[in-house]
């Protein structure tokens, strides 16, 4: 099993949604939108960890260098 802690990415659901307290729709909808950073690789949507994270924490310029 993989620890999910150190993997640079998470899903949008559950991983993502379930850090920000907020359900699927409102998360694959924050991913549209732009408020949740996110790449896609194939068919997955994918969230940078620490870009996440630098959000979270307030620090928006450094969200978007990452």
């Amino acid at each position: 099993m993989t620890d999910t802690t150190t993997r640079a990415t998470m899903t949008v659901w559950p991983e993502a949604a379930q850090l920000l307290g907020i359900g699927r729709n409102q998360a694959y909808e924050a991913v549209r939108r732009g408020e949740i950073p996110s790449l896609k690789i194939g068919g997955r949507i994918l969230v940078p960890r620490r870009r996440l994270m630098a959000l979270i924490n307030g620090d928006e310029e450094e969200a978007d260098q990452l």
